[in-house]
């Protein structure tokens, strides 16, 4: 069976795959939508924002499918950059770095990282939400994941996501957080 996941990020796609396969989500395979897919993230929730990509990928392709939309939120920020994680600014490392020149006045750098997935099917559409708790690190470190990866601390880890492996990633991230939620629906 095919699912068209609502992303262009080629990234979450194959970090898809590689939670779907630990998961034992076998018979599916992850799709990427139509080259260009853009679609407005209105929300005013991470849920929200998955269900309206859900949706419009549903309704480009007709297909089964299956959306995210993630972010990390910092507790001394007031939950920023959370809905607005990948705007925050222009590129993955200016990101990196507004997010620790905002939390330089702070002794608080406790974070996680949020993802909302949405299964949308025959029956409607199912929702799981997964976190990952951590720390926002004094500087980057690592050189595997993307986004944030490399300036999250995952608890208990005592290393950034970006210099886990992906295997290592792929069992406590929020997204693979957000799969098992849906394991169930998927592997049928």
């Amino acid at each position: 069976m095919k699912i068209v996941f609502a992303t262009s990020n080629k990234h979450k796609l194959k970090e898809l795959q590689a939670i779907a396969a630990a998961q034992g989500i076998e018979d599916v395979e992850f799709i990427l939508p139509p080259e260009g897919f853009s679609v407005e993230e209105n929300g005013a929730t991470f849920e929200e924002n998955s269900l309206i990509k859900a949706k419009e990928v549903n309704r480009l392709t007709g297909m089964m499918s299956l959306a995210d939309d993630s972010g990390l939120c910092v507790n001394a920020l007031n939950g920023a950059p959370g809905l607005y994680s990948a705007r925050y600014a222009d590129t993955p490392q200016e990101r990196i770095d507004k997010l620790l020149k905002e939390l330089e006045p702070y002794t608080d750098r406790s974070a996680k990282f949020v993802c909302a997935m949405t299964l949308l099917d025959e029956n409607g559409a199912h929702t799981a939400v997964g976190e990952c708790h951590g720390q926002i690190a004094r500087e980057p470190s690592g050189i595997n994941g993307f986004g944030y990866d490399p300036v999250f601390i995952a608890d208990n880890t005592g290393i950034t996501m970006a210099q886990m492996s992906e295997e290592e990633k792929n069992k406590i991230s929020h997204r693979a957080n957000a799969v098992k939620g849906l394991a169930e629906m998927l592997k049928r």
